[in-house]
């Protein structure tokens, strides 16, 4: 059977929120990468903003995208957090695989080319990382562990290490099955969950995870409560199905 037009082979969702010019060279370097793997490659850069902001990032991006035809954009005013913004450019995403990962650069793009080779030579249906060495200081650390704490505790018998690391990288048909709906930050918890659910294959792999200097986390105390919410909703759900 012929490939559908604007099937791609691999597929990477870029999460660019307020990266502004930063975004600029890392689309240069993961271009790179993907001239490497495969020629049959798309680019999704998820630009969503809050209307009003001065954030830049959209402009920049369409720009990108008008230079390149492998390069989609998804650009929409804010209507929930960064869960919102992967489902957007999940569901955007036209390749066979599709990988996601934050356009910020603490997560190394090398990785991406580990987690392709994983399951295109493989039966798995998620392949990700776990983040190893961190160099984003004490409090994103704490967080990261109370997290994944508390995620082995109501999902039990699930071995998974770091539930929010990515990149991440599925199939397409494992992305159908998960219906995914989180808006806010528990979106890589609820994909994880969903792999837990539907008894898929994963695996996972150690990676080096940066810091970045030029602004502070986007993840506040208050995701912590969120989450233990979001983890409590998704266990009753799973116990009363």
């Amino acid at each position: 059977m012929n490939k559908p037009e604007n099937f791609y082979e691999l597929s990477v969702v870029v999460l660019c929120y307020r990266s502004e010019e930063n975004i600029i060279s890392f689309v240069d370097g993961l271009k790179k990468l993907l001239h490497s793997l495969t020629q049959d490659w798309q680019l999704v850069l998820v630009g969503n903003y809050i209307e009003g902001s001065a954030d830049k990032t959209k402009d920049i991006i369409r720009e990108l995208a008008a230079n390149d035809t492998r390069i989609k954009t998804v650009i929409e005013p804010k209507r929930g957090m960064m869960g919102w913004d992967m489902r957007k450019g999940l569901f955007a995403a036209d390749g066979r695989y599709i990988c996601v990962i934050d356009g910020d650069g603490q997560f190394p793009i090398e990785s991406i080319e580990t987690c392709y080779k994983t399951i295109k030579n493989s039966d798995y249906d998620l392949v990700k990382t776990y983040r190893k060495k961190r160099d984003d200081g004490f409090y994103r650390i704490l967080i990261s562990r109370i997290y994944n704490f508390l995620f082995s505790i109501l999902f039990p018998n699930f071995k998974c290490r770091d539930a929010n690391s990515k990149p991440k990288i599925l199939t397409a048909e494992a992305y159908k099955k998960m219906s995914l709906t989180s808006n806010d930050w528990f979106i890589d918890a609820e994909i994880m969950i969903s792999v837990r659910r539907l008894k898929m294959k994963f695996t996972e792999f150690p990676i080096h995870f940066y810091d970045i200097k030029s602004r502070g986390s986007f993840v506040k105390i208050s995701a912590i409560f969120e989450f233990i919410k979001n983890l409590m909703y998704f266990r009753i759900k799973e116990l009363f199905k």
